[in-house]
């Protein structure tokens, strides 16, 4: 029989219940059960395609070309499965089908309400969504996580309260069970811990006919214990139903936390779920990779240019997969938000000190990222950072609209077509090197673009990225866009050494380009960082790491394999040494001598994180 796990937020939003909801789906499929996660967002958007990312984060892609929330980034992250646009459940939707129905006269002439004909399409989508098979092998997942969006006391989302009210009797007690993330702040004037809100959150809860069976207290720093007695007395539940999921270093973190604090045992018994207790190698292999998080020495810069800069939530599948990488080889990752529009001349007369703030950023960076994005805003300050990596052999990353840019940067440069650009900002140019290349329905703009996954075939055996991806024929990404490298002008850029090694499947579409006499000079009409997994990093990012860590050739010439010296674990302290003299230089020799026999007794290397 399905397990549902309803996780609801109260007091605030953007609490953190993606990564509780993606945390919790981990330490059961670490049991070896099979999970699957649906997003319920209480908006009227059909999906979350239009919206900016100032307005909503990032707008995650799947496979099947669904445009969803950045929460279902989390959920394939972290239970590293493939999900579906139907995973992703909006008001939109739940009305839309509603209507059709009503249209065609499935409900027999009577009248449509929220109540029952609203609740019971939800009703039907979580149950129908929650038997989609979300792994390579097919089978029948048995436990479902459902996030629902928003605070409780919305208005848009009622409806799905009401839903879920009904539903815990319908699938019945055993089967159903609802989490409560809540806020504990912590007023800086007394430093104490205040559960009034989380009492209120709780009271609405029950008052909507949802009864909590753990209440997630997100909090700074740990609970104390009269803090979760008192959370116990008044919202009716027991000491051990009161989780705290307090500040931690990395978000991989989170599952142990809940793992810790009995979160499986209480699963377990609460919905009848046989499940072993001992020690599981998946959250092993998460505690591990916590662990060394933790003890990074070795720092890189990824200078991050783009136009949403001012919300990281932006660009967050970006930043995964740059930590991802910067894990992968040991390395604490910095990266310097750069907005492109203050890399600009005109900034330059408008407010000198942003435009030198932002080439300072961009010249002490080890690696350069251009990420997609839209609009003509910013493109003239991309391009310039683009030249400046070209120029400066620094080593760069373009994503999809990064890499149409680098391509209009080498026309104009190099091939010395001084107005070569992209049909989207200059329809009237006379070398149109990016254009579009129509794959969509004109006249709307949701669901209108070249969406989802697509293969690339590389061109040639001797590419950077192809070595990268272990030597493979093909790859198949997920993409996002409407325009495209001008096929036609292909021959002009390959004279030069501007090389197009990846093409779609017809060979019309440029999907990856390299240029020659660089250490990485690499652009993606795609987006990897859909894909990357925190222990399989992408590709095009682990290249980029590693050149601007200045380990790509070795990394290469070992047939892309890290070697001891680059992945580091807590059994051997040894291994770190290979860092210790650039972190102690400025010890005198005997301390550097103690500390030096301290790392060998003990294979511990916490101390080294002490400044001189």
């Amino acid at each position: 029989m399905m397990k549902y796990i309803l996780v609801t937020g109260g007091v605030i939003s953007g609490i953190g219940k993606g990564i509780i909801a993606s945390s919790v789906g981990t330490i059961l499929k670490s049991c070896g059960l099979h999970v699957t996660a649906i997003k319920i967002d209480p908006y009227i958007n059909i999906d979350a395609g239009t919206f900016s990312p100032y307005e909503h984060g990032e707008v995650f892609v799947l496979d099947d070309g669904g445009e969803v929330d950045l929460d279902l980034g989390n959920y394939e992250r972290f239970l590293d499965i493939r999900l579906t646009r139907d995973n992703n459940l909006t008001t939109g939707k739940i009305y839309q089908s509603v209507i059709n129905k009503e249209r065609r006269g499935d409900y027999l002439g009577k009248t449509v309400q929220v109540v029952p004909h609203i609740t019971d399409a939800i009703q039907e989508w979580v149950m129908k969504q929650a038997q989609v098979p979300v792994d390579d092998d097919d089978i029948e997942p048995q436990v479902c996580v459902i996030e629902l969006g928003g605070t409780v006391g919305d208005i848009e989302s009622m409806p799905f309260i009401e839903a879920f009210r009904q539903f815990q009797f319908k699938v019945k007690r055993e089967n159903f069970c609802n989490i409560h993330v809540s806020l504990i702040p912590q007023p800086s004037a007394t430093g104490e811990q205040k559960t009034k809100p989380t009492q209120n959150s709780v009271r609405e809860l029950r008052g909507l006919g949802l009864s909590p069976d753990l209440i997630m207290c997100r909090c700074t720093t740990a609970l104390e214990n009269s803090v979760k007695e008192k959370i116990s007395m008044f919202c009716h539940v027991e000491p051990q139903q009161v989780i705290c999921v307090h500040d931690v270093s990395s978000i991989y973190r989170v599952p142990l936390l809940l793992e810790d604090q009995g979160v499986v045992s209480y699963l377990s018994r609460r919905l009848n779920m046989p499940i072993e207790t001992r020690p599981r190698k998946m959250l092993t292999k998460w505690k591990e990779m916590s662990d060394r998080s933790d003890r990074l020495l070795e720092h890189c810069s990824i200078a991050l240019v783009g136009k949403y800069t001012k919300f990281s939530d932006s660009y967050a599948s970006v930043i995964k997969a740059l930590e991802h990488s910067a894990l992968a080889i040991s390395h604490k990752l910095e990266v310097k938000y750069i907005d492109s529009a203050n890399l600009e001349p005109s900034t330059l007369q408008e407010d000198p000190v942003k435009y030198h703030e932002a080439w300072q950023k961009l010249c002490s960076s080890d690696g350069i990222l251009v990420p997609g994005g839209f609009g003509v805003r910013g493109t003239e300050g991309k391009i310039h950072a683009i030249n400046w990596a070209r120029k400066q052999k620094k080593p760069f990353l373009g994503v999809c609209l990064g890499m149409q840019l680098a391509v209009c940067e080498f026309a104009r440069n190099v091939l010395g077509w001084t107005d070569a650009n992209s049909t989207e900002f200059d329809p009237e140019t006379k070398h149109p090197v990016v254009i579009d290349m129509p794959e969509h329905n004109p006249g709307q703009m949701g669901g209108t673009m070249r969406l989802g996954k697509r293969r690339t075939i590389f061109q040639t055996t001797n590419s950077t990225l192809r070595k990268l991806y272990g030597d493979a024929e093909y790859v198949d990404e997920r993409h996002r866009h409407r325009f495209e490298v001008n096929p036609e002008l292909k021959s002009h850029f390959d004279e030069k050494g501007f090389r197009f090694v990846g093409q779609d499947v017809e060979g019309e579409r440029m999907e990856v380009i390299e240029l020659d006499d660089h250490p990485y000079f690499i652009g993606v009409q795609y987006h990897p960082e859909f894909t990357s997994r925190p222990i399989k990093p992408s590709p095009p990012y682990l290249g980029l790491l590693l050149a601007a860590a200045g380990k790509l050739q070795s990394y290469l010439q070992k047939g892309c394999r890290l070697s001891p010296r680059d992945t580091y674990s807590d059994r051997s302290g040894i291994q770190c040494l290979h860092s210790f003299d650039h972190v102690t230089d400025k010890f005198p020799e005997v301390v550097k001598s103690v500390l030096l026999q301290s790392a060998i007794v003990t294979h511990r290397v916490h101390f080294l994180r002490f400044s001189p």
